[in-house]
């Protein structure tokens, strides 16, 4: 497909959220969530896409923005943030958005795994605009057709863009604390990425961290323990399972606060811990070390879905960090 043709179906397709008016299990779980990516070649009248429930869910995420009791900081550049149901993962989430400060940012490039699609590579969305209930985040098609352009990048299929979560759960966040200012979003689905591609699409992305105008939003939940996801790594020496669970997240999170994505490699070869958003990880912290621009990472939240106490539990772990600059 050349630019041109590209640039016509972009014209064409758009996402659209759809709303459940029941609020089925009040945002129980991913997929039985209470708003899922609705494909459309047209625009979804606003009554058929809003309803109460859209006041509900902006309350609640207005409810644990308060919470945190953090305050917006221009210094704040990016966030990792996870992107379970919002039931269990919506409140730890809260702490990487409450720092954002929307005030000079026009642009978020949003760097979420891929669940149910295999590539090697970093697919862009054909979308023109993500519409959610809490407002429309129209998509930076320049950009999108500038990472085209480079030859590394392919582009997602409308119905991969529909059936992926993990950038879905950061869209009413972002629609939440961008209200008002005009950002576009650059949506990048990031494959089962090798190591030498991983370090190639850091340095790729690198120039767009030293514009003080771009933020970064990665999405990734942490451990996921139990036979149901075939890990059940259990070091004693910490206690019990949570606790066990708990350490090895944190020797984790640790790793990516130094910014060395080589120890994070390393981390993840030694004990394999199923942290499903390891390569959108990874390549934020290669852009980190290929910018102009010092960032920091910081974690200020980790919680669990459940606490593991026997073989036959099982959880997800959630943490949320800010990636700051610093002089």
């Amino acid at each position: 497909m050349n630019n041109e043709e590209c640039s016509a179906s972009l014209e064409r397709v758009q996402i659209e959220w759809l709303f459940y008016a029941d609020l089925r299990a009040k945002y129980l779980h991913v997929v039985d969530n209470s708003f899922r990516l609705l494909m459309s070649n047209y625009s979804v009248p606003l009554p058929l896409r809003l309803n109460p429930g859209a006041n509900k869910l902006g309350a609640d995420l207005d409810g644990w923005l308060s919470a945190t009791g953090l305050a917006k900081s221009p210094d704040v550049r990016g966030v990792i943030a996870p992107h379970a149901g919002y039931s269990y993962s919506g409140r730890c989430a809260a702490f990487a958005f409450a720092n954002i400060d929307p005030t000079n940012i026009s642009r978020v490039f949003l760097l979420g795994p891929s669940h149910h699609y295999y590539t090697p590579k970093c697919a862009l969305s054909m979308a023109t605009i993500y519409k959610t209930p809490l407002g429309d985040l129209p998509i930076d098609l320049e950009v999108i057709e500038e990472l085209q352009a480079i030859g590394k990048f392919e582009l997602m299929d409308l119905r991969v863009d529909e059936a992926e979560h993990s950038m879905e759960m950061h869209l009413p966040y972002l629609a939440k604390v961008f209200h008002g200012y005009p950002v576009k979003i650059v949506p990048i689905l990031v494959g089962a990425l090798n190591s030498q591609n991983e370090a190639m699409y850091g340095k790729l992305l690198a120039k767009y961290v030293d514009d003080p105008n771009n933020f970064f939003s990665v999405s990734s939940d942490f451990c996921h323990w139990g036979s149901r996801f075939n890990y059940m790594h259990y070091d004693r020496k910490y206690g019990a399972i949570y606790e066990s669970i708990e350490a090895l997240d944190r020797t984790g999170m640790d790793i990516i606060e130094t910014g060395d994505a080589e120890s994070f490699k390393k981390y993840l070869s030694e004990f394999d811990n199923t942290i499903c958003g390891r390569h959108p990880i990874s390549v934020f912290l290669h852009m980190l070390r290929n910018c102009s621009t010092k960032i920091k990472i910081n974690f200020l939240q980790y919680e669990q879905s459940s606490q593991c106490k026997t073989m036959r539990d099982s959880s997800v772990s959630y943490a949320s960090a800010a990636a700051s600059k610093i002089d």
